[in-house]
């Protein structure tokens, strides 16, 4: 049977939620203040890009912070779920986001079995379609900031291409949040736990 004790983290996930919204608003602040210091390279744009690039980065590694909690937190639920599920432990769980090519294929799949783990009301059309739209958003910003930044680093089309990206991943990984925890939140007042469901 499924512990009382435990509940699904909408604390954990209400906030961050909400940070990882603010962070992708202020990311657009700090690329549009980073491309003005590269055309017009005064003193002004410099503290003002070095200003908001700093309030970005305390955002964006609080949202990583609160999102990897919030995935232990949801794996864990999961595997009381689902105790026949194949889960990663819950340090692999966190660690293969730092590995480098790792993190680009690996926690997706983490992503995904937690998702199946958590409800046998896990649609695997619609939901799994979910998590590989943020994904494939997320990957793209990824590679457009490491290949875009090198070959055109002023470019408009760039900026506007990349603040897409963000805002998509930034969407959709809210809405991934929010389903898996709803999930949870229904599957832990269930009185069995949910059966193990086959990988896609």
């Amino acid at each position: 049977m499924t512990s009382t004790a435990r509940k699904a983290p909408w604390i954990v996930a209400r906030s961050a939620q909400a940070v990882i919204a603010v962070a992708a608003v202020a990311d657009a602040f700090r690329a549009a203040a980073v491309r003005d210091h590269y055309l017009r390279h005064t003193e002004a744009s410099l503290h003002k890009s070095g200003f908001i690039s700093m309030i970005f980065l305390y955002l964006m590694t609080l949202a990583i912070v609160l999102f990897l909690v919030w995935l232990a937190r949801s794996r864990s639920n999961a595997q009381e779920l689902s105790p026949g599920a194949s889960l990663p432990s819950r340090a692999w769980t966190i660690g293969a986001w730092f590995i480098p090519v790792v993190n680009f294929f690996v926690p997706r799949q983490f992503v995904l079995g937690i998702g199946r783990a958590s409800s046998a009301s896990w649609e695997q059309k619609r939901d799994t379609t979910l998590v590989n739209l943020w994904w494939v958003a997320w990957i793209a910003h990824v590679v457009l900031l490491m290949v875009g930044g090198r070959v055109d680093p002023g470019s408009m089309a760039f900026l506007v291409v990349a603040e897409a990206l963000t805002t998509a991943a930034a969407v959709l990984l809210v809405l991934v949040i929010e389903r898996i925890t709803t999930l949870q939140s229904a599957a832990l007042g269930a009185t069995v736990p949910v059966a193990p469901l086959s990988q896609a």
